[in-house]
């Protein structure tokens, strides 16, 4: 057997990591004498989750720990300094003990994140979680903290009662004790996580050759692409990989990729994102778009991609965990759309067409492998869908009747890109209307639902005109303004049919009256392209929208200039 030639790029980057000392746990009678914090991240507002407070609290009382203070606040929509601020504050009550609840689901980093700065700040803290927070909440603090005291409420759900809840709290309280009560030596056992990926890289500036774990026999040497199985299965086994076949990122391939960079590779794009903490640098994304099959002057589409999804409006820190089944869409208008070979023609979100695949995949890869946002292990979408593997077009600008992006916002010869968290394209099916009055009555119907997050989430929306339907409405004379403004008004849900139903709505003030209520905050959340082929199938992206924002950035040089051409990048 032979070792394959040439190194293997470890796409993690580098991931040093120190094993936070935990907070010097009180005496039962310091419990006692002290004040107990407990921070409700507003998730124990819902359904029968009070309980937890009110029980804990009970128990508490049984111990003789009666001086209980509860803040309540959610962490959605936070940046890494907003949660450290957040901790600092609860700290700043000086309570002998903290506890935070409950990590059930998409706040659950966040919430990792705070308990994590408490126990930093001195603070014995115990995290109570339920699946599938739990995972997300251990992965979290795997990589950020090595140790954390959790108690996690295995068979909690919606549906719990109160009963069944006080009976989980029942069996585990002894545990939960043991978080604020255990000597040294004995609560680093109680905060182990029993996390089992990544332990390869911990600790370590500089990740091993992954080349080395891979041994070829003479007859596999002499094959074309030698050791290509395994070393896709090598990746897909450190979970460092999207499941698909890879081209194994080299160190050739690699500064063959950073040829139209010329960007610094150590320059962050995006500061402590997903479980992992890490940063993502221009050199992970040229590492990304090795691996995903990209050309070396795609670089400078995903690296303003990277920059727009920075964006704290974009609230990246959150959307690559989410449990909603959406992707990072990427859309990009004006000419070095074209230049690069991204379509926006018939059948353009499908197969068959390798720079959209490739650059939307090489988005979804560094979430994956730098953040370390890994399906089904620390990443919480419940179902997913295909958006999460690859979501990119380009808008096709001769097909509209209309400015396209990049000329709305800044001028013909400026290339912008749009990101946007959004759900996979909802199609909408009209061969037989003949006016633009009845076109735009099937299109409003489309935008939106009671199981959509814009029912209860207002936000931004994408509209895909095909041709077909583009010219029907410009036709009739309607300009994208119009049917903008006829969306926005039209475009609503009935408030009875969402109350008691979908998730916490996060809605502008104003909006709390509203009867029936809109899904976009104002006409220009509607975003509108023409793209795709012939025919009566055109289609609506909707949001996440959980404090995200659709970002439209343009593609510029180091120095801030446009370029003339992609050759422009090029070292």
């Amino acid at each position: 057997m032979s070792r394959l030639k040439g190194k293997l790029i470890d796409p993690r980057g580098k991931q040093p990591r120190e094993l936070m000392k935990l907070a010097p746990r009180p005496s039962i009678e310091e419990l006692q004498k002290g004040k107990i914090v407990f921070y409700n991240n507003t998730k124990l507002l819902h359904n029968n989750y009070m309980t937890i407070f009110h029980h804990v609290k009970k128990k508490l009382a049984d111990e003789g720990i009666e001086n209980v203070v509860d803040f309540i606040e959610t962490p959605r929509g936070k940046s890494n300094q907003d949660l450290l601020d957040y901790a600092a504050k609860l700290a700043a009550e000086r309570p002998t003990a903290a506890i935070v609840a409950i990590g059930d689901i998409g706040v659950s980093p966040a919430c990792t994140i705070i308990t994590i700065a408490l126990e930093k700040l001195g603070i014995p803290t115990l995290y109570i979680t339920a699946p599938p927070g739990t995972a997300i909440s251990k992965a979290t603090a795997h990589y950020r903290s090595g140790q954390l005291c959790i108690t996690s409420l295995e068979e909690l759900f919606p549906g719990s009662t109160d009963h069944e809840i006080e009976t989980m709290i029942n069996e585990q309280w002894s545990s939960m004790m043991d978080a604020f009560l255990l000597p040294p030596g004995e609560i680093e056992k109680r905060a182990d996580l029993q996390f089992e990926i990544d332990t390869d890289v911990t600790g370590k500036d500089e990740p091993d050759d992954i080349g080395e774990k891979i041994q070829l026999s003479e007859v596999e040497l002499k094959e074309p692409a030698p050791g290509i199985q395994q070393i896709i299965d090598v990746y897909n086994d450190l979970h460092i990989s999207d499941g698909l076949p890879i081209i194994p990122p080299t160190r050739r391939r690699y500064d063959k990729m950073l040829t139209y960079c010329p960007f610094d590779p150590g320059t962050v794009l995006a500061e402590k994102i997903g479980p992992s903490g890490k940063d993502i640098l221009v050199s992970d994304v040229a590492i990304a778009s090795v691996m995903a099959g990209c050309k070396p002057h795609h670089m400078p589409i995903l690296v303003t991609a990277f920059q727009a999804m920075a964006d704290p409006n974009y609230n990246l820190l959150q959307a690559v965990t989410t449990s909603h089944p959406g992707g990072n869409l990427v859309l990009v208008s004006g000419p070095l759309a074209q230049e690069v070979g991204l379509y926006g023609g018939q059948g353009c979100l499908g197969p068959g067409f390798p720079e959209n695949l490739t650059v939307g995949r090489a988005v979804n890869l560094a979430c994956i492998n730098v953040c370390r946002a890994v399906p089904g292990i620390a990443d919480l979408a419940n179902v997913s869908c295909q958006a999460e593997l690859t979501y990119c077009f380009a808008e096709e600008p001769s097909l509209t009747p209309w400015n396209t992006i990049n000329a709305e916002c800044y001028d013909e010869k400026t290339t912008t890109v749009m990101v946007l968290k959004a759900e996979a394209l909802h199609d909408i099916i009209d061969f037989l209307s003949l006016t633009a009055e009845d076109l735009l009555d099937t299109i409003v119907d489309c935008c939106t639902t009671l199981g959509s997050n814009n029912a209860y989430i207002t936000g931004p929306l994408i509209l895909i005109l095909t041709p077909d339907h583009s010219w029907m409405l410009d036709n009739d004379g309607w300009t994208k303004d119009m049917i903008r403004e006829h969306i926005h008004q039209r475009a609503t849900n009935e408030v009875p049919m969402l109350k008691g139903r979908g998730i916490k709505p996060v809605r502008p003030p104003e909006f709390e009256k509203r009867h029936p209520m809109p899904v976009t905050r104002f006409p220009e959340d509607v975003h509108i392209v023409v793209a795709g082929g012939r025919g009566g199938h055109s289609g609506v992206i909707l949001p996440w929208g959980l404090h995200s924002e659709a970002i439209i950035r343009k593609v510029v040089l180091p120095d801030g200039s446009l370029p003339s051409s992609i050759k422009d990048f090029q070292k």
